[in-house]
């Protein structure tokens, strides 16, 4: 992306990954007009979005986020992978262009389970809406049924070349399942399917319990000082 772009530079925030942290983020312009194509370049620059609103990580003294994405066509499933996708072959995906209320009731629920601590997420149903919905993108919702019942729902962007898993939510009295591992993997499948060249993962945080799940999924590409490069992952 050769245009400029203004950037502004959030407070101090406490840190929704690591505990006693302070954060900040870049946002860019909210006037700045954004749409797939040059969200695709916001991503490929270590960009996320929130709503609305495009960010990224810019911490004083910590570099602990690192954007993360997966190469489509080199992606392998791993054992533990490949037993996900068994376990949960009776489940159907049906994809909607809008948020729906028994998918907020899922979300209040797989809050109350999985971040009683309280955290970044709104627990309301405007805030539900302002954290997921994207007025300029192409946002799908990846529900996950079995039969009728809604398990699981992966909010997805959908950019030129690349899908970016935006958040996935699901039953907690399904667990068991691997949901959130079988929703990243839905989203690979159907990339490769549809000559995608990669799936955006948003932040990987060595260190944080709640993204340590990323590391599973390789080989993933991090972004540092020298471009997109192949993570070096141990254990």
């Amino acid at each position: 992306m050769n245009e400029r772009v203004r950037l502004f530079l959030s407070t101090e925030h406490p840190c929704g990954y690591l505990p006693a942290r302070s954060a900040r983020s870049l946002f860019v312009d909210p006037d700045y007009r954004v749409n797939p194509t040059r969200y695709q370049s916001l991503l490929e620059q270590g960009f996320r979005r929130g709503g609305n609103h495009v960010y990224r990580p810019r911490c004083e003294s910590c570099r602990a986020c690192v954007p993360a994405r997966i190469p489509v066509a080199d992606f392998i499933p791993n054992r533990a992978q490949r037993r996900c996708q068994k376990r949960n072959n009776d489940l159907r995906v049906r994809i909607c262009s809008d948020i729906t209320d028994h998918q907020f009731d899922l979300y209040q629920r797989y809050l109350r389970a999985r971040h009683d601590d309280g955290g970044m997420n709104p627990e309301d149903k405007s805030g539900f809406h302002n954290f997921l919905n994207c007025g300029w993108g192409a946002t799908e919702f990846w529900e996950f049924l079995h039969d009728e019942q809604l398990l699981a729902c992966a909010v997805v962007d959908r950019v030129p070349q690349a899908l970016s898993a935006v958040y996935t939510f699901f039953a907690p009295e399904y667990a068991d399942r691997g949901l959130g591992t079988y929703a990243v993997l839905a989203q690979l499948q159907a990339a490769r399917e549809q000559g995608l060249q990669h799936v955006y993962l948003g932040y990987w945080v060595p260190g944080s319990p709640k993204m340590d799940y990323k590391r599973n999924f390789r080989p993933m590409e991090v972004l540092g000082s020298n471009g997109w490069e192949r993570a070096d992952i141990s254990g």
